[in-house]
């Protein structure tokens, strides 16, 4: 049986989905799962075994120039793509018109959510089965319930896997006992103040880590650059494609992060991840991971780098007597 799995964005959406892939690679082995994808997430998708084909699609690109000749030939090569592959099912598991008409494309039985259940109820008409999940969920646990019904089996809630593995090879620019500070993020109320990312890299060396960043905007270019000023003993990794930061974060003994995908991708390859939200609910959409844990503002508080820090080393130490002790 070959599955098309459509979740096009964005990429904690994308690492949402990974223990619902898990879950079908253990309690379907006869199934075949290919995924559809934005091109920018590609790389990301590659990190689990279990997916056999990636195809990608550029929604984002696409809207610049809706009539443009290379659009259109674009998306004409993606339709051929998908219904070459003969289908015998497609899950959309975003629950978005978007990914609904991306689905369509394969020209197979489409299955995902009611619409009690989509985000956009629109995206239902073009299902051929539709399944009730509740919304008050984690996507996470929503999206491995409605793999569950479209294949036929009961995931296992006791644990969570996500079947993914940093990638192999790598940088140069990192080694030893590192903490990758995560402070980008798409926007201005979720960002921490730099004068506490600055406070947070201090107190780490302090324990004897050296703190790593990055940045992907000429925005967080200049938090970056601030951090390193303040802390030298900071490694300040250039702009980078994804797939090397994803390898570098890979690396890492911690990992402190805003709410952004990256954070996501610590907590699902099972490093100590301690999020700091701001402005957002991590209650549905937050990191979920064995040694990951949220940190919320209060209404009108504010998180401190003190308590960050002291989250993380209460992670670090929970995962060195789980390693210990054979737990993990």
């Amino acid at each position: 049986m070959r599955v098309l799995i459509v979740k096009t964005s964005s990429m904690g959406d994308v690492i949402h989905t990974f223990p619902a892939v898990e879950d079908a690679r253990r309690n379907r082995p006869d199934v075949s799962l290919d995924w559809c994808v934005e091109e920018a997430f590609a790389g990301i998708v590659a990190l689990h075994p279990a997916i056999a084909t990636i195809h990608t699609v550029a929604i984002r690109r696409w809207r610049t120039s809706p009539l443009g000749r290379g659009t259109w030939r674009e998306a004409a090569g993606l339709r051929r793509a998908l219904r070459d592959c003969r289908y015998d099912l497609v899950v959309d598991a975003q629950g978005l018109l978007k990914s609904a008409l991306v689905a369509k494309q394969a020209a197979a039985p489409i299955v995902g959510f009611d619409r009690s259940s989509a985000r956009e109820p629109s995206a239902t008409l073009f299902y051929d089965r539709r399944y009730a999940v509740p919304r008050d969920l984690h996507a996470i646990e929503r999206t491995r319930r409605l793999f569950g019904l479209a294949l036929g089996y009961e995931p296992d809630f006791s644990g969570l896997e996500s079947g993914i593995m940093p990638p192999a090879g790598g940088s140069n620019f990192v080694g030893g006992k590192t903490a990758f500070l995560l402070h980008g993020t798409s926007r201005e109320d979720k960002k921490w103040p730099v004068g506490d990312w600055i406070e947070t890299a201090r107190l780490l060396v302090g324990r004897g880590m050296t703190p790593v960043t990055t940045w992907s905007n000429d925005r967080e270019k200049a938090i970056a650059e601030a951090i390193a000023q303040a802390v030298p003993q900071t490694v300040l990794v250039p702009k980078s494609p994804l797939a090397e930061i994803a390898t570098i974060i890979g690396r890492s003994v911690l990992v402190i992060g805003a709410d952004t995908g990256l954070t996501h991708l610590a907590s699902a390859y099972g490093l100590p991840t301690v999020a700091v939200f701001l402005a957002t609910e991590p209650g549905l959409t937050g990191p979920r991971g064995p040694f990951s844990s949220t940190l919320l503002a209060a209404p009108g508080g504010r998180v401190v780098p003190a308590e960050v820090v002291a989250e993380a080393e209460r992670l670090m130490e929970r995962q060195a007597h789980d390693l210990a002790t054979g737990r993990h």
